[in-house]
């Protein structure tokens, strides 16, 4: 992916105290034991490459939202740093949380669940297409798709899949099975086992396979059922035929069933 910024910046030190976090920020899970061998390599060697902020305004004077390096940040922090090194752009609130989204995945820092969550959080806040989306992403509408598909999930199936080391693939897998209960029921047998990719997709095709066999057969009890009540209701006017009644059965079609009219003739006084 690409991602051009055509305004002007310059590379200023700057308080960490005065970088507020990007609230468009992806990724959420900042492992501790990371943060503290980064701030180890920052004390010996500093911070090589700068961080990235758009300059905001408070009431406080001027402040800096940050666009990338959240890691390096609170790393900074963490070793006392007083100062950092910063890249200040001149962009707006929308381009920087194109930015934050675009520099993580460029790493390959955000788990499937945070990147879906972003673009999600994109599409609701600026009010663009997916097509548009992936344009300013360099990504297909597909890829929009389907990274939106992966929020079915629940929280707990997300964290459940994360835990487990499982991939996007895996949760694509387990996402055509929609009823929720069935879904978590095979999401704890794929953990169990510790399948693959492919021995989930196996797995949740037979799945699949199984559903649609016990539909086929419930259609077919319920023709049969279908078929004794019609039985069962010529039987009936047979008799009362015999019986010298005058009976009728008209049978309608209609969108949402079959409309039956059954008709039996009054006695005729005598006259």
């Amino acid at each position: 992916m690409e991602c051009t910024v055509t305004t002007k910046s310059a590379e200023e030190e700057i308080d960490p105290a005065l970088i507020l976090p990007n609230p468009a920020q992806p990724r959420r899970d900042f492992p501790e034991d990371e943060l503290y061998q980064l701030a180890d390599s920052i004390r010996r060697y500093g911070i090589l490459q700068p961080l990235t902020v758009r300059r905001r305004y408070g009431d406080s004077g001027v402040l800096y939202e940050l666009i990338a390096g959240e890691r390096r940040l609170r790393a900074a922090v963490i070793a006392g740093l007083g100062r950092v090194p910063c890249r200040v752009l001149h962009i707006s609130a929308e381009q920087s949380a194109e930015l934050a989204i675009i520099e993580n995945i460029q790493r390959r820092d955000l788990t499937p669940f945070e990147e879906a969550t972003a673009i999600s959080l994109l599409l609701k806040q600026y009010g663009v297409t997916q097509e548009e989306l992936g344009e300013r992403l360099s990504v297909s509408q597909s890829y929009i798709a389907n990274k939106l598909r992966l929020l079915r999930l629940s929280e707990d199936e997300q964290q459940d899949l994360l835990a487990a080391g499982l991939t996007e693939r895996h949760a694509r897998a387990l996402l055509r099975l929609s009823d929720p209960k069935r879904r978590r029921a095979a999401l704890n047998h794929v953990i169990a086992k510790n399948f693959n990719v492919a021995q989930t997709e196996h797995y949740v095709e037979e799945l699949l396979a199984r559903e649609a066999g016990t539909k086929r057969k419930s259609v077919k009890g319920s023709i049969a059922d279908l078929r004794l009540f019609y039985n069962s209701l010529n039987r009936a006017l047979h008799i009362m035929r015999g019986a010298g009644m005058q009976t009728g059965c008209e049978k309608k079609e209609t969108e949402d069933g079959v409309e039956l009219t059954i008709f039996i003739r009054k006695k005729q006084p005598h006259a």
